[in-house]
């Protein structure tokens, strides 16, 4: 059932399908690459004009001549409620918003940057600023890091001259602070604005609509600058293809940072009067069949998906078949395919898939588009695939009316057709530039006028092929990556040289997207070692860098190549010519440095051993799935983490568990415990997935390595998953191992007393490894137990010459004290996850009055049920962990440092409150009370719940470890200098 909303006009302001006729100021016209200004006002009725000259007038038309269409917000799956608002909703709504801006000073040019992630609260936003004459820029959170996510603020906060951000207050809690910066928060904008305002702002065509920022390093994203006219130009030469009508309905599910979904999917099917739906790109990235059902239940007739979606749907095509489901996609005319090339192959499969479900032959439609060119402006209609047999890629088709693209050699002189060259444009649709950024602008222009778009193509009569980019872009599941933030990141890897790394895309025949390729010279042959770098040591690098890609951006490189500094071409100025290294590569001149790294694995992985019985076969499946590789590479015996596992595929291998082989409930300690294809699938038959055996704390992440092994003691939660990224750059360097808390399995009880968890630890630790010296260390509530630890190991006569706090003092007693139930299940969900940092710390005040019970049951309605999937939690599951940490907890009420140890290194973060400067000499060094000698005190990045997260793990990782080498490099020193002089104390 469809939730509606009220018409929101207010009383005598609305006559017939006439609403808003008011009086309005419209200022003089300024520069196209700036922001109007607010001077020479001149009064004009609030009424559509026959013909559009500004966003205003496109919103205006569409509330005037088409006020029974609108847009709805799809609040989920196909299945769920959806939210409609009409057109006129739509105006009233942003009219409010509108209100409640100019209160707060905005002017006509002032610029407003939307942090927003929900459709229904982005598009408001979006229009209030439109109608006002303000100038979005829409800008995507960057959750989870924290320093990127600042440095993006503070750039385009200087970028754009102070804007004001907009964002919901769950997002406001989490915004870092940024000097200067400006921030409203959309729940008070719409509580402070009850009436619409009446005056819109109508620009003249060549002002400023919007701004969009490009893909780049959050310290050089440019703005682009789209003006009034670009879009109403663009709108009505893309309908010359789409030939969109009221009649038609449209889906979106794309995020509005991205061209497509605000241009293509927004302002086309508002220009002419269609019903649009928008969905959170989440739902069908999470399913990919939802795509399918969204466009049977809602009837819709033109969508937008880059290739690689297509792919995943072909890859679901067995379930969608096994299901039964009745879908009807008789009324979707056209699938606009950009972002990436689409691969002819992927996209046959798909259309053959869908015909019996009634998707037209022709409804595929190649498209290419930048957001220089307002998204898509060439597109291949109703011509794939015949027009394309026996191509890899498909041909993109033809330009829309009034754009001209040419392609041109590096002098910009025109080449004829056939012959690859720069694919240049020309038309009322590019932007005029990029804002505040005049350097960047001259460049992105020929001296002739026409747009560079850094893409290689030919022209084939008017259907454009493109075969390359001339940018340092790579293109993986429809988004941009440029090589030189990926390159940037590894360089300062541990092991990796500076300035001998390179990031290229290959395309692999088949492929539904490009894969990435990372080049790159070991530390060791760079200083002139041997070629063959120690074996241990070259494979873990080889593992930091592929972890590393997968923790910041999401996807796996598909090969991680390292070669001799003399394999990287370079220009006179010292850049690596990336185009030339990936040509090479296609032509086999790297075949013997793959064939070598591919052996080394083998090697350091166990060699092969092949998986017996159905079970083991299943899971061989699944982990080359998740690895990208051949099954028939997957041994019985390689361990999920050495393969490349991250915390993430956990939850991945979960899933794919229970859906192949019916198991369900598959805990991560089993995963962690029972790494290997082998042991997992004995595990599974034993029917013992829950993980429900004798109590061990110890848990082996890591095992491979010479040195001494580290022992990690789990933070407050009682969990080591947090550990499991961090484990992953120890592999061939020194054994992992992770202390788990005593409570998580059915049956076991927690941890009665501080001691007896201490005890129960070293004990562990010693059967693991009966003599010293040791290596402890422990993260937040975890630092405190570790120094215990290595008490108790030293009072049995052992030497411990390695104790590690990761951001906690001695002294815990009083935050212990002010950690109640509610407070402490409150912090569990935000671990988890489940809430965001605002609930966080709001609900424990909300949740303290009701009982326990009442408290689990708020906290798991707030909770996302695709999250609660995931970490397959449910509130018998949740109450049980709370329960169990608030257990450890108590333990540390009573706690109180005594003793010492000879020191103590402390990484310290960004404390959970107070600056780090007050938490470090106030709090952490105290520490300097409780050991024989000097410690050290060693900055990380992060905050204290992020300092081990993927964004940040690399850079601590490198500090740990060379802090590690060090002090017990030091202590065998003085072993041996006391062993000298007979002094073994």
């Amino acid at each position: 059932m469809a939730i509606r909303h009220e018409a929101r006009c207010p009383p005598g302001r609305h006559t017939g399908s006439r609403p808003f006729l008011h009086v309005l100021h419209v200022p003089a016209r300024s520069g196209p690459c700036h922001p109007p200004s607010q001077t020479g006002r001149d009064t004009i009725v609030n009424r559509p004009p026959s013909a559009p000259r500004s966003l205003t007038d496109l919103l205006l038309t569409a509330a005037d001549r088409h006020p029974g269409s609108g847009v709805r917000y799809c609040l989920g799956p196909a299945d769920a409620d959806h939210q409609d608002l009409t057109h006129p909703e739509l105006l009233a709504e942003s009219a409010r918003l509108l209100t409640s801006l100019r209160a707060r000073g905005l002017r006509p040019g002032d610029r407003v940057v939307p942090v927003l992630e929900r459709p229904q609260d982005f598009l408001p936003v979006f229009w209030a600023a439109v109608l006002g004459g303000f100038v979005p820029c829409p800008m995507a959170p960057l959750r989870g890091d924290r320093e990127r996510w600042a440095a993006q603020l503070e750039h385009v906060n200087t970028l754009l001259d102070g804007p004001l951000v907009v964002t919901g207050d769950a997002l406001a809690a989490e915004l870092p602070a940024v000097d200067g910066l400006s921030v409203a928060s959309l729940e008070e904008l719409r509580a402070a604005g009850p009436m619409p305002a009446g005056d819109f702002h109508r620009a003249a065509p060549g002002d400023t609509a919007v701004l969009v920022l490009t893909s780049g390093s959050t310290g050089h994203s440019k703005a682009v600058v789209l003006t009034h006219a670009n879009l109403l130009a663009s709108m009505a030469a893309k309908n010359g293809h789409h030939r969109l009508s009221a009649d038609d309905t449209t889906l979106n599910w794309v995020s509005f940072d991205h061209v497509a979904a605000l241009l293509e999917c927004h302002l086309l099917p508002l220009s002419t009067g269609s019903r649009q739906l928008h969905v959170e790109a989440r739902v069908v990235l999470g399913e990919p069949l939802e795509f399918l059902r969204l466009v049977s239940r809602h009837g819709v007739t033109m969508t937008f998906t880059p290739n690689f979606l297509l792919g995943l749907i072909n890859a679901a095509g067995e379930r969608l078949r096994e299901s039964g489901e009745r879908l009807d996609l008789s009324r979707l005319r056209h699938i606009i395919s950009g972002g990436e090339a689409v691969v002819v192959a992927t996209g046959e499969r798909f259309l053959d898939l869908l015909a019996p479900y009634g998707l037209a032959r022709d409804a595929l439609w190649p498209a290419f588009g930048m957001t220089e060119t307002c998204a898509g402006s060439v597109y291949s209609r109703k011509a794939f695939p015949d027009a394309d047999r026996g191509a890899e890629f498909a041909n993109l088709g033809t330009p829309v009316r009034d754009l001209r693209i040419r392609i041109a050699d590096p002098e910009d002189r025109p080449l004829p057709e056939g012959q690859v060259g720069e694919l240049q444009l020309r038309g009322p649709m590019i932007t005029p530039g990029y804002y505040n950024n005049e350097r960047a602008t001259r460049e992105a222009f020929t001296a002739d006028g026409w747009f560079r778009s850094g893409d290689l193509g030919r022209l084939d009569g008017e259907r454009l092929t493109l075969v390359g980019r001339s940018k340092g872009s790579i293109i993986v599941n429809g988004v941009n990556y440029f090589a030189h933030d990926i390159e940037s990141v590894l360089e300062q890897l541990d092991g990796v040289a500076r300035s001998y790394v390179a990031a290229f895309p290959v395309r692999p025949a088949g492929t539904d997207t490009e894969q990435l390729v990372i080049a790159f010279t070991p530390e060791a042959a760079a200083d002139g070692g041997a070629a063959g770098t120690e074996e241990a040591a070259l494979h873990r690098v080889l593992m930091a860098v592929r972890s590393t890609v997968v923790m910041h951006w999401g996807f796996r490189p598909a090969l991680v190549l390292p070669l001799p500094t003399a394999a990287f071409p370079k220009t006179s100025l010292g850049k690596i010519q990336r185009s030339l290294m990936r040509r090479r590569l296609e032509h086999g001149a790297y075949d013997t440095q793959r064939r070598a790294v591919d052996e080394l694995t083998l090697r350091m992985l166990g060699g092969y051993t092949a998986p017996v019985g159905a079970t083991e076969r299943v899971l061989a499946e699944i982990y080359a799935e998740l690895f990208d590789t051949d099954p028939a590479a997957i041994s019985a015996t390689a361990n999920f983490f050495d393969l490349g596992g991250t915390s993430l595929d956990i939850l991945r291998l979960r899933g794919r568990v229970a859906e192949r082989l019916g198991v369900s409930g598959l805990e991560v300690i089993t995963v962690l415990r029972a790494p290997t294809v082998r042991a997992l699938a004995a595990r599974i038959e034993e029917g013992a997935a829950t993980g429900t055996r004798e109590y061990d704390p110890l848990v082996p992440m890591q095992t491979g390595g010479d040195k001494t092994p580290l022992f990690c003691v789990h933070p407050g939660v009682g969990e080591v998953l947090v550990f499991v990224n961090l484990a992953k750059y120890f592999a061939g360097d020194r054994p992992f191992h992770a202390l788990r808390a005593r409570g998580f399995d059915e049956g076991e009880k927690p941890f009665a007393t501080f001691e007896q968890m201490v005890d129960c630890y070293a004990d562990a630790i010693q059967r693991k490894q009966p003599h010293g010296p040791y290596a402890v260390a422990g993260y937040s509530f975890g630092a405190v137990v570790a120094f215990e630890i290595a008490k108790v190991l030293r009072d049995r006569g052992e030497r411990v010459d390695f104790v590690g706090s990761l951001n906690l003092p001695p002294h815990i007693k009083y935050r212990m004290e002010e950690l109640d139930f509610a407070e402490t299940a409150t912090n569990l969900a935000f671990f988890l996850a489940l809430i965001d940092k605002k609930q966080s710390t709001e609900l424990a005040a909300r949740l303290r009055p009701l009982p326990r019970e009442g408290q689990i049951a708020l906290l798991m309605d707030l909770a996302p049920p695709g999250r609660l999937d995931e970490l397959d939690l449910d509130a018998d599951r949740f109450a049980a962990w709370a329960e169990l940490a608030d257990a450890l907890t108590d333990l540390g009420r009573d706690y109180r440092p005594s003793g010492s140890v000879p020191s103590v290194s402390v990484f310290h973060a960004i404390p959970l409150r107070g600056s780090r400067r007050d938490w470090l000499e106030n709090e952490l060094r105290r520490w300097d009370n409780f050991t024989d000698g000097p410690n050290r005190y060693i900055e990380v990045p992060g905050e204290h719940y992020t300092m081990l997260s993927p964004q940040h793990v690399a850079e601590f990782q490198a500090v740990l470890r060379q802090e590690l080498d060090a002090r017990l490099a030091e202590a065998d020193e003085i072993s041996i200098r006391r062993g000298n002089r007979g002094d073994n104390r």
